[in-house]
């Protein structure tokens, strides 16, 4: 199970959700993420499955994530 949630994760951020979502299998920590345009990173290491429930851990800086999705949407609109 949990190298298909990974899977299907990892897809995602690949795919339409490229530069939005981003999936990490290396060892990652608070530090790392700081000033990251992405709005999140799945740290796929910490992926954990246990029958029908599932755990997902996934990093962002809500600052710095957030002001560019709101930059792309201001984009968008003018």
């Amino acid at each position: 199970k949990k190298e298909k949630i990974n899977a299907a994760l990892k897809k995602a951020a690949e795919g339409k959700m490229k530069g939005i979502l981003q999936y990490t299998e290396d060892p990652i920590v608070s530090q790392d993420i700081v000033h990251t345009e992405v709005s999140s990173i799945v740290d796929g290491l910490s992926t954990l499955a246990i029958g029908k429930t599932a755990k997902v851990l996934s990093w962002y800086d809500n600052e710095w994530g957030f002001s560019n999705r709101m930059v792309e949407m201001a984009s968008r609109m003018f």
